[in-house]
């Protein structure tokens, strides 16, 4: 049986999550969860899976939870704040732990876990996205198992040979007759419409994505493909690929997830619905498999497979997300900080929805064009980047509100 931390549980994984755990009792048990500020969730989830410890983000809401807890007798012990998340990421009693808190938040429990050898399932894009080689030292020093949950990730993941899944961040692509990897994203909800539309979008637009539940940042990231960004350079440190070995590819059906080309003119796709218990029962029981509560594709109902090259046009974030790729850690750390921030403010109605890309570049530019790029050798200096990088971007923001 294996047992679990799940961080981010009162999340759209974390529910996932519950819902693969579910269809396999006997398989897996829950010892702890950790979740920002949503008390009354957590409180449902204590109630139900009866973790021996529950961590909130805040003080504030752990003392809520306590409270609640206490009067419905429930035993689970509650903490707060990063320490406890990263102590119960790195228990001896676990090891599995779902990291799946959004944003840099999750980065250093995430990593917490791979210092100790766990095997974790990676749905925090930003871990690698903001600390790409140092995770991947990590990983190779403890010999933890790095399972991606990402849909896109996992379907190459598993279009990949076994000697590749069992090496992820050192394997070498062509060595084992690959040449390209096809990273599949939907477009979001505006890829057909008229770019000049693009400044009046509203939030409650933005968040409506097409094919998959998400929660609203990571919506909105869909939207303006800073997700299909932050998963391309999430996969470039996976899989250890070159420029010319990573595509992206427009999907609007989000029937294949993405796709493996290999030399000889074969491509393996992996397909399914849009239900993220799919890739999330694979991490949990690879290598073998188990129900996830999803029903396989009906090929009579799926209708047509439509695919399109990326317009960077369109999708500025994107392009900013590839180039910062190339350009070095300094880079994406920066971004991924000022889009959090940018995100932010336009789902708080305070930044228009192309001004996420003019944040994103403004700050890109300034820390590109200082002296940052030499000071990511640690996670401490990669923290301080990532601080540096948001104060940035409200500067701009504020410069910029609506």
């Amino acid at each position: 049986m294996r047992k679990l931390t799940i961080l981010g549980a009162t999340g759209s994984i974390g529910a996932s999550t519950f819902k693969v755990i579910e269809q396999n009792p006997e398989q897996f048990s829950v010892v702890a969860l950790a979740a920002g500020s949503n008390v009354e969730k957590m409180r449902q989830l204590c109630q139900k899976w009866q973790p021996k410890y529950a961590v909130m983000a805040c003080d504030d809401a752990a003392l809520q939870l306590k409270h609640q807890l206490s009067e419905l007798k429930v035993n689970t012990e509650v903490l707060a704040g990063v320490d406890a998340m990263c102590q119960v990421s790195a228990m001896d009693e676990v090891d599995t732990v779902m990291a799946a808190i959004v944003g840099a938040a999750g980065l250093l429990p995430t990593m917490a876990a791979v210092k100790v050898g766990k095997r974790v399932l990676l749905a925090n894009k930003e871990a690698l996205v903001m600390s790409g080689q140092l995770f991947i030292d990590a990983v190779k020093h403890s010999g933890a198992e790095l399972m991606p949950v990402d849909s896109e990730h996992n379907a190459i993941f598993q279009c990949l040979p076994s000697q590749i899944q069992t090496n992820l961040g050192r394997c070498d692509l062509g060595q084992e007759g690959i040449q390209h990897i096809l990273l599949t994203g939907s477009g979001g909800p505006f890829r057909y419409c008229d770019i000049d539309t693009l400044s009046s979008v509203t939030p409650e637009q933005a968040i409506a994505h097409p094919n998959w539940s998400m929660g609203p940042k990571i919506s909105v990231d869909s939207a303006t493909m800073m997700n299909k960004g932050l998963e391309y350079i999430e996969a470039k440190w996976l899989f250890n690929t070159s420029r010319e070995q990573l595509k992206v590819v427009i999907h609007p059906q989000s029937v294949i997830h993405s796709m493996v080309q290999y030399q000889d003119g074969s491509v393996l796709a992996q397909m399914g619905e849009p239900d993220m218990a799919t890739p999330i029962a694979l991490t949990l029981s690879y290598p073998n498999r188990v129900s996830a509560g999803v029903a396989p594709l009906d090929f009579t109902q799926v209708g047509e497979l439509t695919f399109l090259a990326p317009d960077f046009n369109r999708y500025p974030c994107l392009k900013l997300a590839i180039d910062a790729c190339y350009e070095g850690q300094h880079a994406t750390t920066a971004l991924n900080a000022a889009n959090e921030v940018a995100v932010a403010a336009f789902l708080d109605r305070a930044l228009s929805f192309t001004d996420i890309a003019v944040v994103n570049e403004a700050v890109l530019s300034k820390v590109c064009a200082g002296s940052t790029r030499a000071h990511c050798s640690d996670l401490e200096s990669i923290l301080e980047l990532d601080r540096m990088a948001r104060v940035l971007a409200t500067e701009i923001v504020s410069e910029r509100k609506l």
